[in-house]
């Protein structure tokens, strides 16, 4: 069962006010998920420049082509890594408003490594929606990426499948009634995240981002769309 505090009418205020009792842990996982994702880069690099020279390859040629595959292949697992610690921005907002306590960075990490492969096949899966959904006339991709404040909630606050905690927080948004009402203030806040971020040229989106987030989780819990 959530938290009483999260069936509370959501404020700008009030989601600053959880943000800041969360800085350490957000702080972290952000540092984190971008630490591991210079490693990958570096370590793509190390491995295309060595096997390239070894090879004595032509820039131009097969050689150099399967150097960059096999960097790309050596960057593969830091990258799925930092997704993974990626997620957990999304994240501690939900397990917040659920469990009605401030998440701990020792909390945060702790939940993360409870189920990894549960929450890196839910990635994966949502990834490909999304993919898929901006192939098709690209409106269907952006509807998709608006279900993912209840998706991240379904997925780490309860024992649904990732396709029934897709299927759910779809049809919570665009079949119950408060869902439209929570679209809207999905567009407003991805607006208002949007000038904050162009004004402070994209500084401002490192405090945005998270507020929003954790706005939009508070408002998916008063309006019912979870619980």
């Amino acid at each position: 069962m959530a938290s009483p505090l999260a069936t509370e009418s959501p404020t700008i205020n009030r989601a600053w006010e959880a943000f800041v009792l969360h800085v350490p842990a957000i702080l972290l996982a952000w540092i984190a998920a971008m630490g591991i994702s210079v490693i990958g880069t570096l370590v793509y690099f190390v491995i295309s420049l060595v096997l390239t020279t070894l090879s004595g390859a032509d820039p131009n040629g097969g050689g150099t082509v399967l150097a960059i595959t096999l960097g790309q292949l050596g960057q593969l697992p830091f990258t799925v890594l930092s997704s993974l610690v990626g997620v957990l921005l999304a994240a501690i907002p939900a397990l917040y408003y659920e469990r009605g306590e401030v998440i701990t960075v020792q909390a945060a990490f702790a939940a993360l490594l409870q189920r990894p492969w549960r929450y890196l096949w839910a990635g994966v899966f949502f990834s490909a929606l999304v993919l898929v959904g901006f192939l098709f006339c690209v409106l269907p991709g952006v509807l998709i990426v608006f279900v993912t404040p209840l998706y991240v909630n379904r997925i780490f606050n309860t024992n649904l499948t990732v396709t029934e905690a897709f299927s759910a927080s779809v049809q919570a948004l665009f079949r119950s009634p408060q869902g439209m009402p929570y679209l809207g203030l999905e567009l407003l806040t991805t607006l208002l995240v949007l000038v904050v971020s162009i004004c402070t040229c994209g500084f401002g989106a490192l405090l945005a981002l998270p507020v929003s987030s954790f706005y939009l989780q508070n408002a998916a819990y008063n309006k019912g769309l979870i619980s």
